[in-house]
Parts: structure tokens; sequence; C-alpha cells
């Protein structure tokens, strides 16, 4: 058994799409825009991957939840990155809003930002 896909609730899954991919640099994995379905996956994975699936918040249950995480100012999910400050400095400079500065606890070096799709995303190094 092994992880095939999870998913993240957005407003708008090709507006996410555009930004998960030319912002944050994930590739498509399925694009299918008549259905309004879009999957992504980690840069350079193969097609057996875990896919990210940026699905629709049109579902009153699931519009609460992404809502009431975002204002209450928790990550929806968590992204890992080899250098949280220069990743942190590379999307600043591509006008990603973050809550602030990395920082780091005992369970590493973090920093949040916000999709612009509902979410608050962290990135964790690795």
């Amino acid at each position: 058994m092994r992880l095939k896909m999870c998913s993240i609730h957005v407003k708008d899954p090709a507006a996410a799409h555009v930004f998960y991919t030319e912002t944050l640099g994930f590739e498509t994995l399925m694009a299918m825009p008549e259905y309004n379905l879009f999957i992504i996956k980690d840069p350079g994975a193969d097609n057996s991957s875990v896919g990210l699936l940026l699905e629709p918040s049109d579902n009153p249950i699931a519009s609460n939840y992404m809502n009431a995480l975002h204002d209450s100012g928790l990550a929806a999910i968590t992204f890992g990155v080899p250098d949280v400050q220069a990743e942190y400095e590379r999307l600043l400079a591509a006008g990603v809003t973050f809550q602030g500065e990395p920082s780091e606890d005992p369970s590493g070096v973090s920093a949040v930002f916000d999709d612009g799709c509902g979410n608050f995303i962290q990135l964790h190094q690795d």
C-alpha cells in the first residue's frame, strides 16, 4: 500500500493550478479544465508519484473547512524544501504573502504563506 493522492480544497482550481505550477514550481500530473480537474506532482517526479488534487471547494462542507482553517491562520498542508530562507526570499520576490519571516522551533525551520486560493501553506525545511 502506498499514498496515491491527497487533496487540498481551493476556491478556483484553474487559478490554483497556475499558482502552484508557475509560482511554486510543481508540475502538472493531470489537467482537464473542462471538468475543473487539476492534479499536480513534485517537480521531476514520475507519473506514479503522489498527486495533489486541487479540489474545488464548491461543497459547503469543504468550503466551511477551508475557510475555518484560513480564518484561524492554520496551514492546510506542509511542503518540504531544502532551504526555507531561500524559498521564502524567492516567493517573496514573486509577490507571495507570508504570515511572517521564517522561524525555528524544536520541529525545525518553517514559514507560512497564503496561496491566494483560500489556504495557508507551511514550508518546512527538510
